[in-house]
């Protein structure tokens, strides 16, 4: 008989609402700090009004990992919820201390937790957590969970196309991508994760809006491959019309069999700033 095994993640995975309700997955919240103000990612704050404000502010919001407190009571509410045991996945241990909390708190209970870095966050992210609870419900145990997440990281690409750097640039998650500084004014960079790593890196530069939309999707198609069963998520800052047309291009041209498009969380936006457009998928075989 299988164990009942819970799935936690953090507010960054990005994941449409239905599907965090139909897995029953437990979001632990990351934190934006605004001033002498503190936001829980998702619950004090939202979408809709964090992109409002974002653009208006003179100070840049900055964000903080949840406490090891934080995943203990996500675990303990597992637990009295009848779990035996808990996969954690949480975004990359090189973008967060949300790792080493979610780790720490794993020390101080009595039952089995297994922390896994995603290498990632956003629906990379989120991609990865959809494997681990689609093989739960297949019967898969907890190393089968992790099995399958690992799997579909190792598939992943993440591009994200950045209006400016300049909130890469002040909040510290720059990486790799340090290179376009200097060089990019009045060039639209393209940012990726490196899913061995962890970490961001530089992609290729383009002076359109328009052009670069093109050479996003020419990317993530180069670095993907080919295969069978695309999975594939569009997101968004502030640029809903801008998804949604890119969006329909690739349903049309590749036809994948799951695509989402997704507002990205006010944490992810903390760092990319307004104007962003992201792909984020695999191919299955």
């Amino acid at each position: 008989m299988n164990k009942n095994i819970a799935l936690v993640t953090d507010s960054t995975n990005d994941l449409p609402l239905n599907l965090r309700e139909e897995y029953k997955l437990i979001i632990v919240p990351l934190y934006i700090i605004w001033g002498k103000d503190e936001y829980r990612d998702g619950i004090d704050i939202h979408h809709a009004e964090f992109y409002e404000r974002l653009p208006k502010e003179k100070e840049l919001p900055k964000t903080s990992q949840p406490t090891p407190q934080d995943y203990l009571t996500a675990y303990q509410t597992a637990r009295s919820q009848g779990a035996d045991e808990v996969v954690a996945i949480t975004i990359s241990s090189i973008l967060s201390g949300t790792f080493s909390s979610a780790t720490q708190a794993a020390a101080q209970v009595d039952f089995p937790v297994h922390v896994y870095d995603s290498k990632s966050t956003t629906l990379s992210m989120g991609w990865q957590i959809l494997a681990a609870a689609r093989s739960r419900a297949a019967g898969a145990d907890a190393a089968g969970m992790v099995a399958a997440a690992d799997q579909v990281r190792q598939r992943m690409t993440l591009l994200v196309l950045l209006d400016t750097l300049e909130y890469l640039h002040k909040g510290g998650r720059i990486g790799g991508a340090a290179r376009f500084l200097g060089t990019a004014l009045n060039l639209k960079p393209q940012v990726y994760i490196d899913h061995e790593t962890g970490k961001v890196e530089a992609g290729e530069r383009t002076r359109t809006w328009e052009k670069a939309k093109q050479a996003m999707i020419s990317s993530f198609f180069k670095k993907a491959g080919t295969g069978r069963n695309l999975r594939v998520g569009v997101l968004y800052t502030d640029a809903l019309a801008d998804a949604n047309r890119l969006a329909e291009t690739i349903r049309s041209a590749y036809n994948p069999v799951e695509m989402y498009v997704e507002n990205a969380s006010p944490v992810l936006g903390v760092y990319t700033g307004p104007g962003t457009l992201g792909l984020c998928g695999y191919y299955e075989e």
